[in-house]
């Protein structure tokens, strides 16, 4: 490639995105979490606290999903770059596959019983999800692909991403809220104990609450469908005739150098995080609530709302960082803030005052946001590379490797915290769920540490990538001398 042409950096208002389509954009994020996240999220107190199910086996279970995003999430994306309607690439899976996802959401939940065998419930785990991941992959893989074609300016798509970054804060509300909300629910309904107690019914409640998700995800994928436009359908419907290959899906898109280091460093900061997500909740309920579930769930609900904040905070500070400095060094300082929100579990996670934990969850939120939303805007930049190479646009393509890359770091970490929970001594048939000194000490110390080595391989990585802001400027100026502006 030639040495790249100065340029200047402002963003031309043609370039630019309007903020409706940006937010309406943002409501996928309630797809994404919700379809995603919600079920790794509460699988350690549905189906090891409650149903009392082996924590290996859930962990077997939960790993199992990601094995199937392995096929489905390339298939999709390969099956959107081919696509073309009246309607577009993107827009009919974004119906379609978010009304399949909102309304299969509660089946997750909707036919368990207490009363099965452990066989029953992972049977049931199994059949359902090899249900479900389809449904969820057709609609993510097409909004994904979308917020890389939403513009061709540099800096721009960091402002998409940080919109898409805060307004998923809001949504992972309902992941932290979720618990709580199921106790409630549940107490309303609760099961008698055989020494004459009872207790919540979380499971009755969570079936309610994902019926209640399910009906939000139907609406927000129908308004994206109506409202959102594709800005390169034309250009692909008139003069990219030749199809995107199945073995591009993946072999090919694999070839781009600089997509790799994306991949390899959001890989590594995923394994990391996703540890803190895994094992959140029983440092919240075994470290500083002793085992009490209500306050653990309380709790939850006061960390996602930190999270929310933080999370909105990290995405727009680290997007106007990017806009600054390149998004290079914006990830390179993210990743040193992510040293000292990680770091500080040793001491925010404390049953002496309970509430710093909610500090540990707002400080990690914003690093997270901050650098999910670089991660994005760089795969863009990728995709861009690539065309340079390849003369096609294949959004689809790479957003299944980043997508299912990304899941696949965060269901390993999720999956790696609920295997080490035993090897810790823990046991939620401990009477009150009060858990020895021994296993809280381990759940700190793996909550602190494991993230830690995610960042130092992320921070690595993130230093070689090579496409700077001066670089991407020379791409696009021959692309458009190629195939015209967009």
């Amino acid at each position: 490639m030639s040495q790249p042409t100065r340029y200047n950096p402002a963003t031309l208002s043609g370039d630019k995105v309007p903020v409706p389509s940006k937010v309406i954009y943002g409501l996928g994020t309630a797809l994404d979490m919700w379809g995603h996240w919600l079920y790794p999220g509460v699988a350690s107190a549905i189906f090891v606290s409650f149903l009392h199910v082996n924590p290996i086996w859930v962990g077997h279970a939960l790993l199992l999903n990601r094995l199937l995003d392995a096929f489905s999430d390339p298939f999709f994306g390969w099956l959107s770059d081919n696509t073309r309607t009246r309607w577009g690439r993107r827009r009919p899976f974004l119906l379609f596959g978010g009304l399949a996802a909102g309304l299969g959401l509660p089946f997750l939940f909707l036919f368990l019983s207490g009363s099965w065998s452990e066989n029953q419930i992972l049977t049931y785990m199994l059949v359902s999800s090899v249900l479900y991941v389809p449904m969820m992959s057709s609609f993510n893989m097409a909004f994904q692909s979308l917020g890389a074609e939403m513009t061709p300016d540099y800096n721009e798509r960091s402002s998409v991403m940080s919109y898409k970054g805060a307004i998923q804060k809001f949504m992972e509300v309902g992941n932290f809220s979720a618990l709580l909300i199921a106790t409630w629910f549940g107490s309303k309904y609760p099961i008698l104990q055989a020494d004459g107690t009872s207790i919540p019914n979380t499971l009755l409640g969570m079936k309610a609450y994902t019926c209640f998700l399910g009906a939000i995800m139907v609406i927000f994928s129908s308004t994206m469908f109506l409202t959102i436009k594709e800005r390169y359908y034309d250009y692909v419907f008139t003069k990219q005739k030749e199809k995107v290959k199945l073995t591009e899906a993946f072999f090919t898109t694999m070839k781009c150098k600089p997509f790799r280091i994306q991949l390899l460093f959001t890989l590594a900061f995923a394994l990391g995080n996703s540890v803190v997500g895994s094992l959140g909740y029983n440092a919240t309920r075994y470290v500083v609530c002793n085992g009490a579930e209500a306050p653990a769930a309380y709790w939850n609900t006061f960390m996602g709302i930190a999270g929310m904040v933080g999370g909105v905070l990290g995405a727009m500070a680290i997007a106007k960082l990017a806009n600054v400095y390149g998004k290079r060094h914006a990830a390179i300082i993210t990743c040193l803030l992510a040293y000292m929100a990680y770091a500080s579990g040793w001491w925010l996670y404390t049953p002496e005052v309970q509430w710093l934990q909610v500090i540990y969850s707002g400080m990690v939120a914003l690093v997270c946001a901050g650098f999910w939303m670089l991660s994005g805007s760089m795969g863009a930049d990728c995709m861009d590379y690539d065309e340079i190479d390849t003369g096609k646009r294949r959004e689809g393509s790479f957003s299944a490797c980043s997508s299912y890359t990304q899941k696949l770091g965060l269901s390993l970490g999720a999956g790696a915290g609920l295997y080490l929970l035993p090897l810790v001594g823990f046991d939620s048939n401990l009477p009150g769920g009060v858990q020895t000194a021994s296993t809280i000490l381990g759940i700190k110390v793996c909550l602190v540490v494991i993230p830690l080595f995610g960042v130092t391989a992320a921070l690595l990585l993130v230093m070689r990538f090579p496409i700077t802001r001066e670089i991407a400027a020379d791409i696009r100026t021959k692309l458009e001398a190629r195939r015209g502006k967009v």
